[in-house]
């Protein structure tokens, strides 16, 4: 039997780095001035075309940041329009090298490092995630990941094919075209540049509708991508509302792919539309319910740490979140303890405050919604040890809950939460606790924790997920691939694969002539 080796001395290093980390974090602009809040179409702002705006709440103190405008169907056409012109042949974008289009994505990564400090405070206040999260780990990896891909634009080609005959064969890699692209509101900034990242290395145009409740950041990058130098039209920003404009990205028949990360059940819908018009091709990452597997043999403090992290990060607001904990009968008390000391030391409130680790729900919509999971857990038999209730008195703050004793026939553990409730589930057998896992529509991530490398490996291959962390969790990087089994999505985003979607293969065949000797 193979072993894995103490977690001592990785647990020191995580401490050290985290240390050296929260040291070289920066002061945040408690009050960052909002500058851009129009539509961001061929380089240009312009007002929605019905006139029409929206405010943008902080989630914090439930007040209104500003107000932006609300683009429908009329604006998304003109934003396709844009994006078309500038893919035509012959167009400035079109005719570009391609390590010229990796240089302007060095230079977007320059400058979002300039105003790193900046964009993080501006997340914080419209997203109401820890400001020290906004600027370590969500500007650190976009800056990395538009650098990773720009050194990608002039190496992403086709390969010459010794085919039967007398001809010369070879493929390329050109791009898709116009992509519609629709981002969710718990990464802004990461998913933004999730989607332009790759789709722009490959010479595409991007008609980009932002989420309603977070859209400033999105904004403000638009205007970093035109200082960089991008042509007019090779990226556009649409803000609005998902049933009006991103139901106009889904169905333009001018748009040739759509890329979606959001819920289970609008990626139904942007399936359907894509099919019911133009067969665009389509790349959704969506929701999760996603298991980590507690081993008997593991290290304890390290599984409690790396699980409640799981759960906790951005407020349980994540697609790829640990929100199924199973943990062997012989630790589960155990576990269950410790689990719940950490929940209540874990620091709620002001998320500019460098010492907050847990800020609010996005909006109101997500705190009801999740305050409605936690009494329908009550309900059900759920044993309630923690939390299950909101923080303050202004604000979408709720504390980090948890529940033991969770069985899964309950909605906490068959449906996606999405905020920071850890229902904690018993098992037996090995075997058990794979099909136990398995058993729902989503496949997204999974985790597992034991120090037997022969028990880590037979669940590695049996659960179904696009993701599998082993004595980890959330580490995702700009060089791996993400995406979901099931019904957690299709196609994945970053790493190499991450290029696939937005390039389609075109075989090239010529005949070689005879020449008589």
């Amino acid at each position: 039997m193979i072993r894995f080796l103490p977690r001592h001395h990785i647990s020191s290093l995580r401490k050290m780095v985290a240390t050296y980390s929260m040291s070289s974090i920066p002061k945040p602009l408690v009050k960052p001035e909002v500058y851009y809040t129009k539509l961001f179409i061929d380089n240009e702002w312009h007002d929605a075309a019905s006139g029409k705006t929206f405010p943008t709440i902080n989630p914090s103190t439930g007040e209104t940041i500003t107000h932006v405008a609300e683009g429908d169907s009329a604006d998304v056409d003109l934003a396709v329009k844009a994006a078309r012109a500038a893919f035509k042949l012959g167009s400035p974008w079109r005719c570009m090298d391609a390590s010229q289009r990796g240089q302007l994505l060095h230079c977007l990564a320059d400058l979002i490092e300039r105003d790193r400090v900046y964009l993080a405070s501006l997340e914080t206040l419209d997203n109401g995630k820890p400001f020290t999260a906004s600027y370590a780990l969500d500007l650190g990896g976009i800056i990395n990941l538009y650098r990773y891909y720009a050194g990608f634009a002039d190496k992403w080609h086709g390969k010459t094919i010794p085919m039967d005959g007398n001809h010369f064969c070879f493929t390329r890699h050109e791009p898709v075209g116009i992509c519609g692209q629709i981002i969710p509101w718990n990464f802004p900034l990461a998913m933004q540049a999730w989607k332009l990242a790759p789709a722009l290395a490959t010479g595409n145009t991007v008609v980009m509708k932002v989420a309603e409740q977070t859209p400033l950041t999105a904004l403000y990058v638009a205007s970093l991508i035109k200082e960089a130098g991008f042509p007019p039209g090779v990226v556009n920003i649409i803000t609005g509302y998902g049933p009006t404009a991103g139901a106009a990205v889904a169905r333009h028949m001018d748009i040739d792919k759509v890329a979606f990360t959001g819920s289970t059940e609008v990626g139904h819908l942007i399936q359907k539309a894509a099919g019911e018009t133009n067969l665009k091709k389509v790349t959704l990452e969506l929701g999760g319910k996603s298991p980590c597997i507690v081993l008997a043999d593991a290290d304890m403090e390290h599984a409690v740490e790396q699980c409640h992290e799981a759960l906790f990060f951005n407020m349980g607001q994540c697609c790829s979140a640990g929100s199924r904990t199973f943990v062997e009968e012989s630790i589960y008390n155990e576990f269950v303890e410790r689990s719940v000391e950490k929940a209540k030391l874990r620091k709620i409130g002001n998320p500019f405050d460098p010492t907050t680790k847990h800020g609010p729900q996005v909006d109101k919509t997500q705190f009801d919604k999740i305050l409605a999971y936690i009494k329908s857990a009550k309900t059900e038999g759920a044993n309630l040890l923690c939390g299950g209730d909101r923080f303050g008195d202004k604000g979408f703050f709720i504390k980090p809950t948890v529940f033991a004793e969770v069985q899964d026939d309950m909605k906490i553990a068959k449906e996606e939460v999405f905020g920071p409730v850890q229902p904690v589930f018993k098992f037996r057998k090995l075997q058990e606790v794979l099909e136990r896992a398995n058993n729902t529509k989503y496949g997204l991530a999974a985790g597992i924790f034991t120090q037997d490398l022969d028990k880590a490996m037979h669940f590695m291959q049996g659960l179904q997920a696009g993701t599998v962390w082993i004595n980890t969790y959330n580490v995702v990087s700009s060089q791996t691939p993400f995406g979901g089994f099931k019904e957690s999505g299709n196609g994945r985003e970053l790493g190499e694969d991450g290029l696939n979607a937005y390039t389609e293969v075109k075989t090239v065949t010529i005949k070689i002539p005879q020449k008589n000797s």
